[in-house]
């Protein structure tokens, strides 16, 4: 059996979705392929945590990667929700089945934090489910639109980023400076709360603000844990962005990998010029709107990256 679980981009709500704030999460079309006609050579962590000593299908999530650099689409989740689908979907389970998706979920989220070391989960609920949701810790994920008229832009950074070091940077933070963290966090919370607000509102310019705020704040996050939450010479980019009544942000915990450009109308010429000066290049990325299922298709990025295990 084949399946496919899509890759993530978080928008708004990172950090702060592990304190109960809504996170914005997008499903992207670059994700993982699960094959149980074939054996693993080695299992990643977080399907190893899942299935402990039971065979792990082969998967090939080389869309989710640059050569050997993965592109921080959530590859660890994707290949852990693939591999988890594929053997439901052998054992006669519909994975369009909402109770299904569910568990598939729990079963996920818990391997995937065991594996981690903790997380909320956000990049699971994306691979699962698919589409455009709004997370909240605890809660089950909800649909949601990406307001009309806005054009995103993903691009991919010149170094991969570990979530796990950088939340490690973020806890050390908290533990050396609570009053500090705090400040930051609830700036973050803040900020996430009216990003969800403008989601529910279809307000586009609402919005984007919010992923302006959640640039700069993201930044001193990063300059009190004194960790490179934001790359160097984003805030160049973030200004030529906002020019165009734009937001540039980086997804997620940030640290490199990807960052995504949202606006009324694609990127300038001269943002585009500044990006590739900072050695950004444009992903090519499409909304999955289907989630995990089987696949019939062919891996469509195969042949340009190493598969993942």
């Amino acid at each position: 059996m084949r399946t496919f679980a899509p890759g993530k981009l978080v928008l708004t709500g990172a950090y702060a979705v592990l304190e109960g704030a809504p996170a914005i999460v997008v499903a992207v079309d670059r994700g993982a392929f699960a094959d149980t006609a074939r054996a693993a050579a080695t299992p990643t962590p977080e399907v190893a945590a899942a299935l402990g000593e039971g065979a792990a299908p082969h998967v090939d999530a080389s869309s989710m990667f640059a050569g050997a650099r993965k592109l921080g689409l959530g590859a660890s989740a994707a290949i852990l929700v693939a591999s988890l689908a594929a053997r439901e979907a052998d054992a006669g389970a519909d994975l369009a089945d909402p109770a299904v998706r569910a568990r598939l979920f729990d079963v996920a989220k818990g391997a995937h934090a065991r594996a981690q070391g903790g997380g909320s989960g956000v990049d699971v609920a994306a691979s699962v489910h698919g589409g455009a949701l709004r997370y909240v810790m605890g809660r089950a994920p909800e649909r949601v639109a990406i307001p009309e008229g806005l054009r995103v832009r993903v691009f991919a950074c010149g170094a991969s980023a570990r979530t796990s070091e950088l939340r490690a940077e973020v806890d050390r933070l908290a533990r050396t400076s609570p009053a500090a963290h705090r400040a930051r966090m609830d700036e973050l919370a803040a900020v996430a709360a009216d990003s969800a607000r403008a989601i529910d509102a279809g307000d586009a310019p609402a919005f984007v603000l919010g992923l302006r705020r959640t640039a700069r704040a993201l930044a001193r996050l990063g300059d009190a844990a004194n960790v490179g939450i934001v790359p160097a010479g984003f805030d160049a980019l973030e200004a030529l962005a906002a020019r165009e009544d734009a937001s540039m942000s980086v997804s997620g915990a940030g640290g490199g990998d990807v960052a995504v450009y949202v606006g009324p109308a694609e990127p300038s010429p001269s943002f585009l010029e500044r990006a590739r000066a900072l050695g950004l290049f444009s992903l090519d990325l499409s909304l999955d709107t289907k989630g995990v299922r089987i696949a019939f298709a062919a891996p469509a990025f195969a042949a340009a990256s190493p598969s993942a295990s």
